[in-house]
Protein backbone atom coordinates (compact mmCIF):
# COMPACT_ATOMS: atom_id res chain seq x y z
CA UNK A 1 0.00 0.00 0.00
CA UNK A 2 3.04 2.31 1.09
CA UNK A 3 4.74 1.39 -2.70
CA UNK A 4 1.27 2.21 -4.47
CA UNK A 5 0.51 6.11 -2.05
CA UNK A 6 4.00 6.78 -3.18
CA UNK A 7 3.71 6.44 -6.62
CA UNK A 8 -0.02 8.45 -7.20
CA UNK A 9 2.36 11.06 -4.57
CA UNK A 10 4.95 11.19 -7.39
CA UNK A 11 2.85 11.27 -10.55
CA UNK A 12 0.65 13.90 -9.33
CA UNK A 13 4.30 15.88 -8.37
CA UNK A 14 5.33 14.72 -12.00
CA UNK A 15 1.53 16.21 -13.25
CA UNK A 16 2.21 19.41 -11.57
CA UNK A 17 5.67 20.09 -12.97
CA UNK A 18 4.39 19.56 -16.12
CA UNK A 19 1.79 22.22 -16.06
CA UNK A 20 3.98 24.82 -13.97
CA UNK A 21 6.75 24.76 -15.80
CA UNK A 22 7.06 25.42 -19.43
CA UNK A 23 10.00 23.47 -20.34
CA UNK A 24 8.44 20.31 -19.05
CA UNK A 25 5.80 18.55 -20.92
CA UNK A 26 3.71 15.19 -19.36
CA UNK A 27 1.04 14.68 -22.69
CA UNK A 28 -1.76 13.68 -20.22
CA UNK A 29 -2.52 13.07 -16.38
CA UNK A 30 -2.32 9.40 -17.13
CA UNK A 31 1.07 9.74 -18.95
CA UNK A 32 2.53 11.15 -15.50
CA UNK A 33 1.64 7.86 -13.99
CA UNK A 34 3.68 5.99 -16.80
CA UNK A 35 6.72 8.34 -16.67
CA UNK A 36 6.48 8.39 -12.88
CA UNK A 37 6.89 4.63 -12.69
CA UNK A 38 10.02 4.53 -15.28
CA UNK A 39 11.29 7.47 -13.39
CA UNK A 40 10.82 5.54 -10.20
CA UNK A 41 12.26 2.40 -11.64
CA UNK A 42 15.38 4.13 -13.14
CA UNK A 43 16.15 5.83 -9.52
CA UNK A 44 15.93 2.26 -7.74
CA UNK A 45 18.32 0.35 -10.30
CA UNK A 46 20.81 3.14 -11.39
CA UNK A 47 20.31 6.41 -9.21
CA UNK A 48 22.65 4.76 -6.34
CA UNK A 49 25.09 4.23 -9.21
CA UNK A 50 25.04 7.72 -10.80
CA UNK A 51 25.37 8.90 -6.65
CA UNK A 52 28.17 7.23 -6.71
CA UNK A 53 30.16 7.98 -9.58
CA UNK A 54 29.34 11.60 -9.23
CA UNK A 55 30.82 11.29 -5.88
CA UNK A 56 34.25 9.64 -6.82
CA UNK A 57 34.63 11.84 -10.04
CA UNK A 58 34.13 14.91 -7.53
CA UNK A 59 36.93 13.52 -5.04
CA UNK A 60 34.14 13.39 -2.32
CA UNK A 61 32.79 16.59 -2.39
CA UNK A 62 29.35 14.90 -4.31
CA UNK A 63 28.95 12.86 -0.91
CA UNK A 64 29.51 16.00 1.66
CA UNK A 65 27.26 18.00 -0.59
CA UNK A 66 24.67 14.64 -0.94
CA UNK A 67 21.47 17.12 -1.82
CA UNK A 68 22.94 18.76 -5.13
CA UNK A 69 24.37 15.79 -5.87
CA UNK A 70 21.15 14.04 -5.67
CA UNK A 71 19.50 16.73 -7.67
CA UNK A 72 21.60 16.28 -10.56
CA UNK A 73 21.21 12.59 -10.45
CA UNK A 74 17.12 13.00 -10.82
CA UNK A 75 17.93 15.61 -13.55
CA UNK A 76 19.81 13.00 -15.41
CA UNK A 77 17.38 10.40 -14.81
CA UNK A 78 14.36 12.39 -15.92
CA UNK A 79 16.27 12.83 -19.57
CA UNK A 80 17.00 9.40 -19.41
CA UNK A 81 13.28 8.70 -18.41
CA UNK A 82 12.02 11.54 -21.39
CA UNK A 83 14.56 9.27 -24.11
CA UNK A 84 12.83 6.39 -22.89
CA UNK A 85 9.37 7.20 -23.38
CA UNK A 86 7.43 9.78 -25.49
CA UNK A 87 5.13 11.14 -23.11
CA UNK A 88 7.88 12.78 -21.65
CA UNK A 89 9.40 15.78 -23.20
CA UNK A 90 12.13 18.27 -21.49
CA UNK A 91 13.80 21.32 -23.43
CA UNK A 92 16.82 20.80 -21.74
CA UNK A 93 19.03 19.97 -18.69
CA UNK A 94 17.55 23.27 -17.29
CA UNK A 95 14.31 22.72 -17.48
CA UNK A 96 15.48 18.78 -16.07
CA UNK A 97 16.94 20.74 -12.90
CA UNK A 98 13.88 22.88 -12.56
CA UNK A 99 11.42 19.97 -12.90
CA UNK A 100 14.09 17.69 -10.73
CA UNK A 101 13.67 20.04 -8.02
CA UNK A 102 10.04 20.80 -8.37
CA UNK A 103 9.38 17.12 -8.13
CA UNK A 104 11.80 16.51 -5.18
CA UNK A 105 9.90 19.37 -3.31
CA UNK A 106 6.10 18.36 -4.31
CA UNK A 107 6.91 15.00 -3.59
CA UNK A 108 8.47 15.50 -0.24
CA UNK A 109 5.66 17.38 1.00
CA UNK A 110 3.03 15.00 -0.44
CA UNK A 111 4.74 11.89 1.38
CA UNK A 112 4.70 13.98 4.37
CA UNK A 113 0.80 14.72 4.18
CA UNK A 114 0.34 11.16 3.05
CA UNK A 115 2.46 9.93 6.63
CA UNK A 116 1.05 12.45 8.64
CA UNK A 117 -2.68 10.82 7.71
CA UNK A 118 -1.82 7.68 7.28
Amino acid sequence: MSLLLSWVVLSLAVWITAVALPGFHVKSFGSAFLVSAIFGILNALIGWLFFVIIGIATLGIGFLLAFLTRWIVNALLLKITGALTDRLTIDSFGWALGGALMISLLGTAGEVLIRGVF
